[in-house]
């Protein structure tokens, strides 16, 4: 059958424009442009047969009147979908504004500025020192013998034949004393690297406060009373604390500081291998020998000096059971402080 003939183009405008009303959203209507007035619709297809004015005239008068009915449905869905927009998403401005998300300071950060808040509120200077350094100044200059462990490749991170990682922030104490004379009281913050396996309370990278005190008529009253107020201000009075002999090359008398374990309460666990107290750091005397490599005379000056991990800070304070979680990156974790 010929398709002019079989097209009616009263019939046809009829069912196009009943399915141009019926359309309820931009892509319904879209859908009845492409069956009504697309390239392989009845409508162009018969156009395209014509061969008579009046069969063309008629076809092109249908044509006119559904295009011209699908333009004013897309506007009238267009003015509809504009007006549940604004109905919907209106923004009242008299209320306050939504905060966004934001970072905050990673876990060590805050205990560091809190340590360095807290000696600089006592009169100390904060100094910055060199994570690279040479073995003069990290080994000679704190009286370490020749055959000490931390001078070994095992133990250490070298870089050179006589340059290395630190392995603490001491080398800034050297610094500091050779560039000034006493009364000198100064604190350096910083990372210090050592070949340890991680575990739940070592990391081959940690932070370090470093603490040094050089004056007439220091005792080591003075270092056990800095230190306890400075873990009164980090862990609270109900903390308990302890101070034992121990030995270090660059002081003397030497202490080791240990805080009661958090996880068993003293009584014995993993976390403090079963002996009740978990260690901050060492601290004690500042050894004659380190005074007379600075040019100071130990008969004139005394002094103490202390090395604490942040890290470790971190841990005892909030109760962490694994110093690796510091450095995971979780942000389910790091967001709780």
């Amino acid at each position: 059958m010929d398709t002019v003939a079989a097209v009616n183009p009263d019939d046809l405008q009829k069912e196009a424009l009943a399915a141009v009303a019926a359309a309820t959203t931009v892509a319904e209507l879209d859908d009845v442009r492409v069956r009504y007035l697309g390239r392989k619709s009845e409508l162009k297809l018969a156009l395209r047969e014509v061969r008579d004015r009046e069969s063309g005239m008629a076809l092109n008068a249908a044509r006119e009147a559904i295009e011209a009915a699908v333009d004013a449905r897309e506007r009238e869905l267009e003015r509809a979908e504009l007006d549940r927009t604004i109905r919907e998403d209106k923004v009242d401005v008299t209320m306050p504004g939504r905060r966004k998300p934001r970072g905050h300071l990673h876990l060590i950060t805050q205990v560091r500025r809190e340590v360095e808040d807290l000696f600089v509120g006592m009169g100390y200077e904060v100094v910055d020192g060199r994570e690279v350094e040479t073995a003069h100044y990290l080994f000679d200059a704190l009286n370490m013998a020749p055959n000490h462990i931390t001078r070994s490749p095992v133990h250490s991170f070298y870089v050179g034949e006589d340059t290395l990682l630190r392995t603490e922030t001491s080398p800034s104490q050297i610094h500091t004393m050779e560039a000034r004379q006493p009364p000198i009281y100064m604190v350096s913050l910083g990372r210090v690297y050592r070949r340890d396996a991680p575990e739940a309370t070592k990391y081959p990278i940690f932070h370090q406060v470093e603490g040094l005190a050089i004056d007439r008529g220091i005792t080591l009253a003075d270092l056990k009373g800095t230190l306890r107020t400075l873990l009164r201000r980090l862990f609270g009075e109900e903390r308990e604390a302890k101070f034992v002999t121990h030995f270090f090359p660059f002081t003397e008398p030497s202490m080791e500081v240990l805080v009661s374990c958090f996880l068993c309460d003293g009584v014995g666990c993993s976390l403090c291998k079963y002996s009740g107290w978990i260690e901050i750091g060492g601290s004690g005397m500042v050894d004659p020998n380190v005074l007379r490599f600075v040019g100071y005379d130990p008969e004139e000056v005394s002094g103490f000096a202390f090395g604490w991990g942040l890290e470790r800070m971190a841990i005892l304070r909030h109760g962490l059971p694994d110093i690796r979680d510091l450095w995971a990156d979780d942000l389910r974790f790091l967001e709780q402080f």
